[in-house]
């Protein structure tokens, strides 16, 4: 247990069963009245995002988050398989709690696991993977300049837009957040 004076960004709170990390914070001392606590925070399972004011003061139970360093094995059926890359034991994850983070995962790949009480809650990828584009239309000479993109499919079996001049067997840069294109890699 914590106080609502001891609330900081990265604080995950179990409020009615549910967790909860704050996303914003900010510590309100009126000229009339009782100080208070304004929050966002961010549900740590579906990520809807609400505001909520605390009064100063009051008791607020927080919630230990594991956040733990994993290598990405396979895929089993609908699960994934992750080994914690200090004890080398294996966990699964299911899909739903993967989320979109499965577009951008390859084997062997590091992520962040974050855990509660040994339930996996969510996978965190890096800023940006690089993945190679395994279809896309042909590019044409001479369309550097025009600006335009076109779709192209990822070795994860993301679709994302690239400029007109990248093909088939290129590497890129891609943004895990937006799953926008960085840039092209090479090797």
């Amino acid at each position: 247990m914590a106080t609502s004076n001891d609330i900081k960004n990265g604080t995950v709170l179990r409020i009615d069963g549910q967790l909860w990390t704050i996303i914003e914070f900010q510590h309100v001392k009126p000229g009339k009245g009782g100080a208070f606590v304004r929050t966002k925070m961010k549900n740590v399972l579906s990520g809807k995002v609400v505001d909520k004011t605390f009064n100063a003061g009051i008791k607020v139970e927080t919630a230990n988050v594991d956040r733990r360093d994993f290598q990405y094995l396979y895929m089993d059926g609908e699960d994934f398989v992750f080994m914690d890359n200090d004890t080398y034991d294996q966990i699964t994850v299911p899909a739903a709690t993967v989320g979109d983070a499965k577009d951008f995962m390859l084997e062997g790949m590091s992520v962040m696991v974050a855990s509660n009480e040994g339930t996996p809650l969510y996978v965190e990828l890096p800023a940006s993977v690089v993945l190679e584009i395994t279809y896309t239309e042909p590019g044409l000479q001479g369309d550097r300049s025009t600006g335009g993109t076109k779709p192209a499919t990822l070795e994860t079996g993301r679709e994302i837009q690239v400029p007109l001049f990248l093909e088939q067997g290129t590497k890129v840069k891609v943004d895990t957040r937006d799953g926008s294109y960085l840039g092209r890699v090479n090797d």
